[in-house]
């Protein structure tokens, strides 16, 4: 349950230290003075959209933290699941917002983000807004109660599994269905390319070698002057000798000589070496001079070959290994394109299939959804008489529409307020007070299948007032009794049950607003209760219809 709330520099609430506790904590103060806000910071901590706005004017940041304490198993859970813990048993999620707009969250003092505090809060506190009732307007939501007592979050995890598998198939069929010509035009298109690249029959590197060929070719007089001198410089002319004829002189020369000098011996074996090494040049290069006269048309078949390999590679990949990456490619889904009949069978199979799966799916849904209406009508009615609406008739319309991502039941919740009127739907029935009391009715049956420990109550006493107030202030008690219940409310009939009654002030200090939290003792819940009764002129008749109060509510 939640046990203390810290709030710095929220709105018009410099610091406050709000403490509370178990059963019915009731926050009472006149309007303005601030009790949304302690709402607000609530919904804050627990990673709700919170804007800059709520920065206090003057300040550079914003700060909210909350203890909370007798964690439940599920919320251990939860928190083992995250990465966090709560060894002593006591949990503290903390929020700072900042005027640039950055958070700095934090769960049990350790980093967190605004998700993990949203994803955690869900399982901390519950929380009923002013607008909530609101929901009951609106058909389109009326499953989602009967789903949050039938418990079959797993199930229709399930479900929408198989459903989501179901669209995408029939998306790919119709994407099909709509798309014959173009897998045509496609086939043809493909056929072309894979004929294209084949022809060219390619080979990695290539590009790069033809390149370095057509160089050689375009300077092959310049190549070949060069290549005579260096011929002239190792073999000679009729002029002078060659390096060749010097060197196998040398080699000769020192050969003799090592005869005699034993030491010469080296020498004579490395100029031997150079003899055969510039011998091989010498081969080399007359090979180079014939290569280049060899065939006067090779740089034309060099130019078609690069300017193809040029025309391709701007067409389908940047280099060699990309054309037949792409070659690859082009055949797989012209197959797939080939085969699409095939393909199409399997697809239309496999769509049959997953559609029963979903719909048996779906269907154990409804019939576990038609038991849960008629649980909660009874429930439903059986608080709303409690409520001093005893002769509401509640019928939950159940019928089966086409399978959608919550399954196969559009279901809406019709209302009849006074005898002999046939039921109809709530938005054209019930009244602002009816709502109220509707809701507070359909939260008490949820209550007792939720295992969230705490629930919040912002102004559940909307357009209600008297003997009705009196009945959801014994409600509201009730529900305290197996969850902590926290309560902002106007009426006093309610306040009076509060095992905890808070009162929130507004004043002006230095031209600045301040709102202070403070917890009532008797004599002030006494006073407190009269001026909600009689106004800021606090009569002894006030006074002594606040102790009545108070005294009803403790019989």
């Amino acid at each position: 349950m939640l046990t203390n709330l810290y709030i710095e520099n929220i709105a018009v609430i410099e610091k406050s230290n709000i403490n509370f506790t178990h059963g019915l904590n009731v926050l009472t103060g006149e309007t303005g003075a601030g009790k949304s806000i302690v709402i607000d910071a609530i919904n804050a901590v627990l990673g709700k959209r919170s804007s800059r706005g709520m920065i206090r004017t003057g300040a550079d940041a914003a700060y909210v933290s909350a203890t909370f304490e007798e964690l439940s198993e599920l919320v251990h859970k939860k928190l083992a699941a995250m990465g966090y813990s709560a060894e002593d048993g006591s949990l503290i999620l903390s929020r700072e917002l900042s005027a640039s707009g950055k958070n700095t969250c934090r769960i049990n003092s350790r980093p967190a983000t605004v998700a993990a505090l949203k994803e955690l809060g869900e399982y901390l506190i519950n929380i009923h807004g002013q607008n909530d009732n609101l929901e009951l307007m609106n058909p389109a939501l009326h499953i989602v109660y009967i789903d949050a007592l039938a418990d079959i979050g797993e199930r229709l995890a399930a479900y929408r599994g198989l459903y989501r598998e179901l669209r995408a198939v029939e998306e790919e069929l119709n994407s099909a269905d709509t798309d014959e010509s173009e897998r045509l035009r496609r086939m043809d298109l493909l056929s072309f390319q894979i004929t294209e690249l084949e022809d060219a029959d390619i080979t990695v590197g290539e590009y790069d070698a033809l390149s370095e060929e057509r160089n050689a070719l375009q300077n092959r007089e310049k190549i070949a002057k060069e290549l005579m001198r260096a011929r002239i410089a190792l073999d000679g002319d009729d002029e002078v000798d060659g390096a060749l004829r010097m060197t196998d002189d040398a080699a000769t020369s020192v050969m003799n000589a090592s005869r005699y000098l034993s030491t010469l011996e080296g020498a004579a074996d490395r100029l031997s070496s150079a003899l055969y090494e510039l011998q091989e040049i010498s081969r080399e290069l007359e090979g180079a001079m014939d290569d280049i006269d060899a065939d006067p048309h090779r740089l034309e078949e060099i130019e078609e070959r690069l300017d193809l390999l040029y025309r391709l590679r701007h067409k389908y990949g940047d280099s060699e290994e990309e054309l037949l990456a792409y070659l690859d490619h082009a055949k797989k889904e012209f197959n797939a394109l080939s085969d699409y009949a095939f393909n199409r069978e399997q697809l239309e199979k496999r769509r049959d299939e997953l559609y029963n799966s979903a719909y048996n799916s779906a269907k154990e849904i409804s019939d576990i959804r038609k038991k849960v209406c008629e649980t909660f009508r009874e429930s439903v009615e059986r608080e709303m008489a409690f409520l001093l609406m005893p002769n509401v008739r509640l019928e939950i319309q159940q019928e089966e529409v086409e399978m959608n991502t919550r399954g196969i039941d559009k279901i809406e919740f019709l209302i009849s307020v006074n005898p002999g009127e046939e039921p109809k739907p709530v938005s054209k029935i019930a009244s602002g007070g009816e709502l109220s009391r509707m809701m507070l009715a359909i939260k008490t049956v949820l209550s007792r299948a939720d295992f969230v420990q705490t629930l919040i109550f912002d102004e559940i006493d909307t357009g209600i007032s008297g003997s009705a107030a009196d009945r959801v202030g014994k409600k509201l008690h009730q529900l305290s009794a197996d969850s902590q219940v926290l309560c902002v409310t106007h009426q006093a009939q309610i306040a009076a049950f509060a095992d905890n009654h808070l009162f929130i002030s507004k004043s002006v200090h230095d031209e600045r607003t301040f709102t202070q939290v403070d917890s009532l003792d008797e004599d002030g819940r006494i006073r407190e209760l009269a001026r909600i009764v009689g106004g800021e002129q606090i009569t002894d008749s006030a006074l002594n219809h606040a102790k009545q109060l108070l005294n009803t509510a403790r019989e």
